[in-house]
């Protein structure tokens, strides 16, 4: 980091305003009550410069993401398209619904039957982080399955389900809605194995009709159309960023 003694980099303010943490004055705020830090030093004086290329800036505890070639998406994968930017067999895949001219990366996947929101980044280490078991990233999954579901599912999911590669737990769950032979459940777990959720539901008793993953980490699909893709916001960014401990 540059001090306000050199003339090189940017100021801190105007860094953060172009970020989009707020006004250049209201950033100037926020310096001035130390709620800044860069590369993990607290930064008070208005005249400090930084490179924002290279720079690590936390406000309030969540990174700010100042590099101007990072992009991060979400976008709400349908149904029998695969989880890839590319497929050599000509299915459809995550590319067509992505209209960006940036390589990105997917985070994770989602089978080909299972719909829902899937993450999109050329931030290599933060990808990396959010798919590695050691972070513990939640996903949250909403199942279709038959009823009526029983008093005990829930604690048996957690409790944890035997299944051919080992012990599978769920972190929490809920039923969300049971209308006679119809049940909508939601999974939490951060467990990353193939088919995960449908075969702990299997195993238990209550084949999956239908999947969607409803959540990863912070983010929420929220409204999210179908084949719907949009730019994260920097508040999101941040929590991401903090969930793996960046």
């Amino acid at each position: 980091m540059n001090t306000d003694h050199d003339n090189e980099g940017v100021r801190l303010q105007k860094v953060l305003a172009e970020a989009g943490v707020d006004s250049r004055r209201n950033c100037e705020r926020l310096i001035a009550e130390g709620r800044v830090r860069v590369d993990g030093e607290v930064v008070s004086w208005f005249g400090a410069r930084v490179d924002p290329e290279r720079a690590v800036i936390h406000v309030d505890g969540l990174r700010v993401e100042t590099r101007s070639d990072m992009r991060y998406y979400a976008v709400n994968k349908p149904l029998g398209v695969v989880s890839t930017m590319s497929d050599e067999r000509g299915r459809k895949s995550l590319a067509d619904y992505v209209d960006v001219p940036e390589r990105l990366f997917h985070v994770g996947r989602l089978d080909t039957d299972t719909e829902g929101l899937i993450l999109l980044t050329n931030d290599g280490e933060l990808a990396h982080r959010l798919t590695h078991p050691s972070y513990g990233v939640e996903k949250v999954y909403l199942a279709e399955v038959i009823g009526p579901i029983p008093r005990d599912l829930g604690r048996r999911l957690r409790a944890g389900i035997s299944l051919e590669d080992g012990i599978a737990k769920a972190d929490r769950f809920k039923l969300v809605e049971q209308l006679g032979k119809r049940a909508l459940v939601e999974v939490t777990l951060h467990e990353g194995r193939k088919h995960i959720v449908r075969r702990m539901l299997k195993e238990a008793g209550f084949p999956v009709q239908k999947l969607a993953r409803t959540q990863f980490g912070p983010i929420r699909l929220g409204q999210l159309k179908s084949g719907g893709l949009r730019a994260l916001s920097m508040k999101e960014i941040g929590e991401l960023y903090k969930a793996v401990g960046l």
